[in-house]
């Protein structure tokens, strides 16, 4: 009976410290084994870009030019000759050309920007893209976020994501960085990640992810986790606005404010080119399901 006893009480200790880790929040890093990753994550939004052309229930075409505030260069255009599906990825091409746009303005490049906007919006989960970029002094591709509400509340105010910018003359670095009211623009809160030496971005696809939580914001390329965003970095007395539904974006611009414009060494046309886009859930069953197994493990005595 004794034995009994201390062997209950054992398993009684086991089960209240799993209980306690469990309660605590999932924190997996996006390296734990693909079974961890399936157990936390549940797939809810996709596009793999396997049709023969851009699927307009999923995504909206950003049209127009010069309205960002960026004093970028280039007319973004719903022409294939700038957002076209390829061998299962979708390709923007950024091109030097003479375009009239709708208002008689002519512009000396066209691209294309893609957004989810009124299609689909999520709060929180872990959004990627496995994406090659272009390179080029000039050229400026990116994959991020915007609130969902910027209609009604205007920019900053509606939280901007970067999950991933590029400016062409730093072809072995990548930014993500968050945007609110109060630290936007040259002010928003951004970290880098820089590839070994001799390599670019332009070589090869990368995943380039953000998982986002209430009150943390974690950036990874690959692999790698390279930067944590939490509440407390912001200015003193500003709001983090990263607390309601946010949409995606997709784009390839030319010239602007932060990456400069092309010069006599920028090559046309450039092109982004992205395998998939994927949005995951967390998945609340993850901490019952690790129990049970834990549970289903035990001896009996």
């Amino acid at each position: 009976m004794k034995l009994f006893r201390m062997h209950e009480q054992h398993r009684v200790a086991i089960l209240i410290v799993v209980v306690l880790v469990l309660s605590s929040p999932l924190s997996l890093p996006a390296q734990d084994s693909s079974h961890s990753e399936a157990a936390r994550w549940s797939l809810v939004w996709s596009d793999d870009f396997n049709g023969s052309r851009l699927d307009t229930s999923k995504w909206v075409y950003d049209m127009g030019g010069g309205k960002w505030g960026n004093r970028e260069l280039e007319y973004y255009t719903s022409r294939t000759q700038n957002v076209s599906i390829h061998d299962g990825k979708l390709v923007i091409t950024a091109r030097r050309e003479k375009y009239a746009g709708p208002d008689e303005t002519d512009w000396d490049y066209t691209s294309g920007r893609l957004k989810t906007l009124g299609k689909f919006k999520q709060t929180y989960g872990r959004f990627e893209a496995r994406i090659k970029i272009p390179f080029g002094q000039g050229i400026w591709p990116a994959f991020w976020m915007l609130g969902a509400d910027i209609e009604k509340v205007d920019w900053p105010n509606c939280g901007e994501i970067d999950i991933m910018e590029n400016i062409g003359k730093e072809p072995a670095t990548i930014y993500g960085t968050i945007h609110g009211p109060g630290y936007s623009g040259a002010g928003g809160i951004g970290s880098s990640y820089q590839l070994p030496p001799k390599q670019k971005f332009s070589d090869d696809f990368h995943v380039f992810a953000v998982e986002w939580e209430p009150n943390t914001i974690r950036f990874y390329m690959d692999e790698n986790l390279y930067a944590t965003r939490i509440p407390t970095e912001l200015p003193a007395g500003k709001k983090w606005v990263y607390d309601h539904p946010f949409f995606l974006l997709l784009n390839l611009a030319v010239g602007g404010d932060w990456p400069g414009n092309p010069d006599t060494s920028t090559v046309f046309p450039q092109t982004m080119e992205v395998d998939y886009v994927r949005v995951y859930s967390q998945n609340r069953e993850a901490g019952q399901i690790k129990l049970d197994s834990l549970q289903n493990s035990w001896p009996t005595f």
